[in-house]
């Protein structure tokens, strides 16, 4: 072998070892993502400069008008106002370009000289030039979801037959990446509907207050929680809160929360007991159904509409409920450190009760509003004393708001229910 063609070899093996790497790196930042336009946007980035000058990302997301998602230009600067995300024009049927070809399926399409005729590249991107160009469509289960479009400019070598493989084996990773995350999305739409409608409506005891709130974990591997809220009259009269949040994050864990409070609703209103015995015998029927644990607050607000007021509680190993008096002073209500439902039904359970100011507000809450991973749970229940103390004066649907928007993170990983109880003014 002559020295030429040991170096023709060389090169050749260089650029496929080029390519695979490329592919590599698409790969790992595909899968470090469930969000569609994400990933895409940093597939943008890895194939410029690498494999084109300029490489634009398209989806179909609703019929025949195409989003775009990004385009990158290896000089950010060269790109002219209103080429980057948003609607491009619904595709038309007389519309012959390139773009529009890729999308309605054909493809993937190699472009030597893009201002021939048939094929100009100035019809998909009006403002940008190239001397060569490659577009794939975005295919998945038989379905165009979109295109991608590779660009170079200069003196750099055009597009062969060899780009043009490479260029569908991008798209088919793209496609699958795109019908992932948009399977994945439906999912987690479905799984939270679910969860709504697991939780019930709040009643309107004469006097009292109430509002809940529940929100879904917005990390992308979240999946359909266990935390719960209820409240319902007694045949008594008076009205219970409760809530609790059941472990783990799957479909059991709802299931298993369903069971619990339609359980807790049916023991309560037959029963009439103190909330120490009507948690064990739940803790009983529950040990018989499931092995999953949970964590459970039951309480009894008893009390006529110009008061006073006293609730009566027990916890199954939840957190304290938040006490903020009209004045804004807060306190977290005592609680026996019993355990939580699923560990041994045999154990004693204690019940507590406290006096209920005019006009102040208890907050039930699950571990989600306060718990950060790798820090203390005292500092984010101190965090809540704060913000509802600040807010003791806002009307209740308000405080309620404020008190996820202040506390949440962007990306929480955990669900959070919250139930909230104002009392009336006292008489006269």
């Amino acid at each position: 072998m002559t020295e030429v063609d040991r170096f023709d070899v060389d090169a050749v093996l260089q650029q496929a070892l080029d390519r695979l790497a490329l592919l590599a790196e698409v790969t790992t930042a595909l899968a470090g993502t469930l969000d569609a336009d994400v990933g895409l946007r940093r597939t943008c980035r890895i194939i410029v400069p690498q494999l084109a000058d300029w490489c634009a990302l398209d989806l179909l997301d609703q019929g025949d008008r195409p989003r775009r998602v990004c385009i990158t230009h290896r000089s950010p600067g060269a790109l002219p106002d209103g080429l980057g995300q948003g609607c491009l024009s619904p595709l038309a049927d007389e519309d012959t370009g390139a773009l529009a070809r890729v999308l309605r399926g054909a493809g993937p399409l190699l472009i030597a000289q893009p201002r021939d005729a048939d094929l100009k590249l100035q019809t998909m991107i009006p403002a940008l030039e190239a001397s060569s160009a490659v577009l794939a469509p975005l295919r998945a289960r038989r379905r165009v979801m979109g295109a991608v479009t590779l660009a170079r400019q200069g003196d750099r070598p055009p597009y062969t037959q060899d780009d043009l493989a490479l260029a569908d084996d991008l798209a088919h990773r793209l496609a699958l990446h795109v019908d992932n995350a948009r399977l994945h999305r439906e999912v987690q739409s479905t799984a939270e509907h679910l969860q709504r409608a697991l939780l019930p409506d709040l009643p309107h005891p004469d006097g009292l207050q109430l509002e809940a709130r529940y929100t879904p974990a917005r990390s992308e591997s979240a999946k359909v929680g266990g935390d719960w809220y209820d409240s319902f009259t007694l045949p008594t009269g008076d009205t219970t809160l409760i809530i609790g949040d059941v472990t783990g994050h799957d479909m059991r864990a709802a299931v298993a929360m369903s069971q619990l409070r339609n359980m807790l609703r049916g023991i309560a209103c037959d029963r009439q007991e103190p909330p120490d015995a009507i948690l064990r015998r739940l803790d009983l029927a529950h040990h018989t159904l499931t092995t999953t644990t949970a964590t459970c607050l039951y309480s009894i607000v008893h009390g006529t509409e110009g008061g006073p007021w006293h609730l009566r509680y027990a916890s199954a190993g939840h957190l304290a409920p938040l006490l903020v008096t009209h004045e804004g002073d807060t306190r977290y209500l005592r609680t026996h450190h019993d355990l939580l439902l699923g560990v041994d039904p045999g154990r004693p359970r204690h019940s507590a009760t406290e006096p209920l100011p005019a006009r102040s507000t208890l907050l039930l809450y699950t571990d989600g509003l306060v718990e950060r991973r790798g820090e203390d749970l005292g500092t984010g229940l101190a965090r809540l004393r704060q913000h509802a103390a600040a807010l003791a004066h806002e009307p209740l649907p308000a405080m309620c708001d404020e008190l996820l928007a202040g506390l949440l993170p962007e990306n929480y990983p955990d669900d959070v229910a919250v139930l909230a109880l104002r009392l009336p003014p006292a008489a006269g």
